[in-house]
């Protein structure tokens, strides 16, 4: 089935084609079995992409399987990453990812923090040597399952300026908070510190759309709307902290994002700044002078350790119908709790199939030629 997607009436319509998400999920997963991947790393990985799509960001999703393919193609990521403890004690850890995907070595860290909190009550592990991580709510809904309020964060490649400069020298450096309810979904806020994640001017290149003025700056440092100026020759990127400028509180957002990175990358000696891997363009990266690779922080705090979790969901339950009431400015656009759009999305999308956008489906077809893999058909 072929949909169109809405777009301002001054931009060119670009389709989109349906595909089950299960028959995608096969697909990814034997992309990387023929990039070399052990079954578990494959299977991790496809696992990761496709969690982003089925909640409707598609900016993290299979559209970034071209990217994976670089990285592992040209030898810049092992495709079986040796993940190991370097410093712990029994709450805490370093994890070295060994150089690998963050898809791939991020989830082996979740695992050491909720195992961790499950024995301690509470845990945090830093990563370092790792890469992209795909969308940090994966890591806090996996804690969220095991009755855990999750943390998850990431620095990232230098796209973002500090306030009052031009000059990116910060990631989009997302975080995520995932906490568990009882009759409703749970509470996910995932957020990139920037104004906009970086795959949303991906999105608007691929519409062929303008942007919104506020999210990212022009080589001259003036706010921009064309999506195609961000990146331009290869220069770095110039996207904004959220607030965008001082009247509307840039430094929020440059604090939030500084937060992010020492947090990330200086705590568990992962480069930082303006030293982090290019994710986009693996080629250009060079080995940094501080640190390792990406850096990541995880954490997890088990419910029990501070009340019986039954009652706990209760409250919760209790905090989500009231906000739930709050009048809306629209009545069709009711009041929604963190999460709650990315659950209606992927339930959704389990039934129905995830949109992609042409570009993307053609993307993902030169992948699968590349790679001698079978690309799955749209849904009829």
């Amino acid at each position: 089935m072929v949909q169109v997607n809405q777009t301002p009436a001054s931009a060119p319509s670009i389709p989109s084609h349906s595909f089950d998400s299960e028959a995608l999920r096969v697909f990814v997963v034997e992309v990387f079995l023929k990039l070399g991947c052990h079954a578990t790393n494959a299977e991790t990985a496809a696992e990761v992409l496709l969690a982003s799509d089925l909640r409707g960001i598609e900016s993290h999703g299979v559209a970034r399987l071209a990217v994976y393919e670089k990285w592992l193609v040209n030898g810049l990521a092992p495709p079986n990453p040796e993940v190991e403890i370097v410093r712990e004690t029994g709450s805490t850890a370093t994890v070295d990812g060994g150089g690998g995907l963050g898809i791939m070595v991020a989830p082996v860290a979740n695992r050491i923090t909720l195992d961790k909190a499950d024995k301690n009550g509470s845990s945090w592990v830093a990563v370092r040597n790792s890469n992209h991580f795909g969308i940090a709510g994966f890591y806090v809904s996996q804690a969220v399952q095991r009755d855990m309020v999750g943390w998850a964060m990431s620095n990232a490649t230098a796209q973002v300026t500090p306030a009052r400069s031009k000059d990116s020298l910060f990631g989009t450096n997302p975080f995520a908070v995932g906490i568990p309810a009882g009759k409703y979904p749970p509470f996910i806020a995932d957020m990139a510190t920037s104004v906009v994640a970086y795959g949303k001017i991906e999105i608007a290149r691929r519409r062929q759309t303008k942007m919104p003025f506020g999210w990212a700056l022009d080589q001259q440092g003036n706010p921009t709307d064309d999506p195609n100026e961000v990146g331009k020759s290869g220069r770095p990127y110039s996207m904004l902290p959220l607030g965008s400028d001082e009247e509307h509180g840039i430094h929020k957002g440059y604090c939030l994002a500084a937060m992010v990175d020492i947090l990330s990358g200086v705590l568990g000696n992962a480069a930082w700044g303006p030293f982090c891997p290019h994710f986009m363009m693996p080629e250009n990266s060079a080995q940094p002078p501080f640190g390792k690779g990406l850096g990541h922080l995880l954490g997890a705090m088990r419910i029990d350790a501070f009340d019986e979790v039954a009652d706990f969901k209760q409250r919760m339950d209790l905090w989500v119908e009231t906000v739930k009431q709050a009048t809306p400015i629209d009545p069709e656009l009711p009041v929604m709790i963190p999460g709650e759009p990315e659950f209606f999305a992927e339930r959704q999308r389990r039934q129905h199939g995830i949109p992609l956008l042409q570009p993307v489906v053609e993307l993902l077809q030169g992948v699968a030629t590349r790679q001698q893999v079978e690309f799955p058909a749209p849904l009829s």
